[in-house]
């Protein structure tokens, strides 16, 4: 079912700081959309913040109707497309406690297998919400502030999280000196087996990752939930070859040092397909060498999946990294500025739906979130905070027209959506569904 959604912004926020919904961004206040994800039974949730950061005397500081502020929210849908509720975080504390959602970069949602939500943020901070956004269920809090802080004694776990069929947790996690970094940098791909809880944290088994070497490593940086050969990963003890020794050869000029992991999604319970970048420049990384490598559930890379120009359709342009699987169907999607791109279960190309064609233009606003368990893709569009749902069908052939249908399906939602609605410049405001404080 096709399926247009807003990214709610609840109107006492916007009441509370004075929002002007008018304002351009560059005013310095902005929504984007951070994820999507969805439960079997077709509800939705969106991850997305909202803030403003303006320069002012002391006085207009103090006042929280013109001050600075930032919010985490997620909003819940049901499967007829109803807002359900929302849930408001403020991040950094507001008040100078922690935040109850751990920020931080690289942020990710994800429905666990018990229906808990689970927020993930680089350096391997996970904040588990219950699935009616009522309430805080447990945080996983690395403590660790690098380069702008030091690093306390914390409880880490990962920096996102993807859930196979039979519900093990396809992760990433974070490590200190990577590419001989101050920074901590998302590094190992693993896979756990077993319910993340508040009570229970089931260790990550290593598969692989980009630096085989990470530098400066000391006993602080050893996650002892982060395991390979069943021993902590720890500089000696990870898995080899790394997976940019087993592409080295495609990029001799500078090899793959400060390249950067995309986030991984399983394609079935024991096969992943794990996005690789090579280093991005400021100037343009357009024709750098990138790799969806298939890595199974031993660590093994079996392929990869092909078809791909690195220039005629580089993910560089835009940053768009993402990936999206089915693992039910064995289906993989990638969605950058060139196309829309669909694989089988064996790496092999099924469809490119190129955007320099009028049908499929559109998809340059949108960016590519997850799909759903039942084999759609959610979509959000950059700017008019629009959540699409598009229906994939069974044969990936006929994935173009699906796409064709689904936008024109778009374009009459989005305009019996503004009907109803009335956004300003975009913006949705939301009254009547519950909000909560966490």
């Amino acid at each position: 079912m096709i399926q247009t959604l807003p990214l709610v912004l609840p109107e006492p926020l916007v009441e509370f700081h004075r929002i002007d919904l008018t304002a351009l961004y560059s005013t310095g206040w902005g929504v984007a959309a951070l994820d999507a994800a969805a439960t079997p039974t077709g509800e939705t949730y969106a991850l997305y913040r909202v803030g403003r950061y303006t320069h002012g005397v002391s006085e207009r500081e103090q006042d929280p109707t013109a001050a600075n502020f930032g919010y985490l929210i997620i909003t819940r849908y049901s499967a007829d497309g109803e807002v359900l509720a929302s849930a408001l975080c403020r991040t950094g504390g507001g008040d100078g406690t922690d935040a109850a959602i751990v920020d931080g970069s690289e942020m990710t949602l994800c429905v666990l297998p018990d229906g808990t939500l689970a927020v993930s943020a680089r350096p391997n901070n996970t904040t588990l919400i219950a699935s009616d956004l009522s309430r805080v269920v447990a945080v996983y809090d690395s403590k660790d502030r690098r380069p702008f802080g030091g690093v306390a004694p914390g409880d880490a776990y990962a920096t996102s999280i993807s859930v196979t069929p039979s519900g093990r947790l396809l992760c990433t996690v974070a490590e200190y000196g990577v590419w001989d970094s101050a920074s901590v940098i998302t590094n190992v791909v693993g896979v756990a087996d077993g319910a993340l809880t508040a009570s229970s944290k089931p260790a990550i088994e290593a598969l692989t990752s980009l630096d085989p070497e990470p530098a400066r490593h000391t006993d602080i940086d050893l996650h002892a939930h982060v395991t390979y050969k069943g021993a902590p990963v720890s500089p000696a003890n990870r898995p080899r070859p790394a997976l940019t020794e087993l592409v080295a050869d495609e990029d001799r000029l500078s090899g793959w040092r400060y390249s950067h992991l995309g986030r991984p999604v399983p394609l079935a319970d024991d096969l992943f397909v794990v996005p690789a970048y090579a280093k991005t420049f400021r100037a343009g990384s357009r024709g750098q060498p990138f790799v969806f490598a298939l890595i199974n559930d031993q660590g093994q890379m079996t392929g990869r999946l092909d078809g791909m120009h690195v220039w005629r359709d580089s993910p560089f342009t835009g940053l768009c990294y993402n990936l999206a699987a089915d693992p039910h169907r064995g289906h993989a999607f990638h969605l950058n500025r060139y196309g829309l791109y669909a694989w089988n279960r064996a790496g092999a190309l099924r469809a490119r739906l190129d955007t320099a064609t009028k049908a499929f233009k559109p998809l340059t606003h949108f960016t590519l979130t997850t799909c759903t368990p039942a084999g759609d893709l959610l979509l959000i569009h950059n700017k008019q905070h629009l959540i699409l749902r598009v229906p994939v069908p069974e044969d990936l052939t006929e994935l173009p027209s699906a796409v064709e249908e689904a936008l024109r399906g778009y374009a009459r939602q989005r305009t019996a959506l503004k009907k109803q609605w009335a956004p300003v410049n975009w913006h949705w405001t939301e009254a009547s569904a519950p909000v909560h404080r966490l």
